[in-house]
């Protein structure tokens, strides 16, 4: 029998987790051709399936489970004994954070983490990208999702809402039209297809056609302030823009977001003193924000509407 290909074992321990190839590979710098060739040869080495390829990402055979089990904590491991010093001295941080929560929600608020801590040093990094805690000197991240990662804490910050905005100028080039009757106003696609649920929520008729749609939020939100047409906006990043005016809302319904904001860190950290300041200052800083939200900004009773099957 050849030797055990310990080799792909960082690949295998990755796609587990992610359950995503794409994910996984990026998160080893390698790439998705690569990662898939070495999963099929490392099924092929052991002769069963370990992945079960559906349409949105994987899913671990019982094989793999049983697998994984055994490999991981291995694993992990000795990626913790070979790992250089990652923590750093105790006062710097190092945070990963989303550049549309860095722009628009965390930096506005930084003075007041800065003043109150001149003695850390900080270093943002501002990235989409899913950071490796095992390969990466990063202390932190601010991330937006479901709030599960395996093998990390992750502390609620808060949720999000979803509202129909637009700018100024758009409402100025349709004077005819009543805000409140947006629908008839140009309508901007969304990444996540948020309008079908605000249609089946709060009724109203979706249009023929979107003017024009996007991949990610920050792009429809700028298209938005631009003019192009209404979006639904993403409370946390439309608010300064509201504030400011340079975004109306035109309904004061609100859809909640499917993903909240979490502040997610790996066990080393827990005691690393510039890490605990921080999440004593952000953990405040979030229900400081919440609380605002609550006093300026509170949405109608939602309809109750029977949702219709998809």
């Amino acid at each position: 029998m050849s030797k055990v290909p310990l080799h792909v074992v960082p690949g295998f321990v990755a796609a587990a987790r992610l359950g995503n190839l794409s994910r996984a590979a990026a998160s080893l710098h390698v790439t998705v051709s690569a990662l898939s060739h070495q999963m099929r040869g490392l099924e092929d080495h052991l002769r069963r399936k370990l992945f079960e390829r559906r349409p949105r990402g994987l899913a671990l055979t019982t094989a793999g489970e049983r697998l994984f089990e055994v490999v991981a904590p291995h694993y992990d491991a000795l990626a913790t004994a070979l790992r250089p010093d990652r923590e750093g001295p105790a006062h710097a941080l190092t945070l990963s954070v989303l550049p549309s929560v860095a722009s628009s929600w965390l930096v506005p608020r930084l003075p007041q983490f800065v003043a109150a801590n001149p003695e850390i040093e900080l270093n943002l990094q501002s990235t989409a990208d899913l950071v490796s805690f095992d390969r990466e000197a990063v202390d932190a991240a601010l991330r937006f999702g479901p709030g599960t990662w395996p093998g990390l804490h992750a502390d609620l910050l808060f949720g999000d809402w979803v509202q129909p905005v637009a700018s100024p100028a758009l409402l100025a080039r349709f004077p005819a039209i009543d805000p409140s009757e947006f629908v008839r106003l140009p309508l901007l696609g969304d990444p996540s297809d948020r309008w079908r649920d605000w249609f089946e929520e709060f009724g109203g008729t979706p249009p023929r056609r979107y003017v024009a749609s996007f991949t990610d939020t920050e792009t429809l939100q700028r298209a938005a302030v631009e003019g192009l047409g209404v979006a639904l906006g993403r409370l946390m990043m439309a608010r300064p823009l509201l504030e400011a005016g340079r975004l109306v809302a035109l309904s004061t319904q609100r859809l909640p977001a499917k993903f909240s904001h979490y502040l997610v860190y790996p066990p080393r950290s827990v005691g690393h003193p510039a890490v605990v300041a921080f999440r004593a200052w952000l953990l405040e800083a979030a229900a400081a924000y919440v609380r605002d939200d609550v006093v300026h900004a509170v949405p109608e009773p939602r309809r109750s509407r029977r949702r219709r099957s998809r």
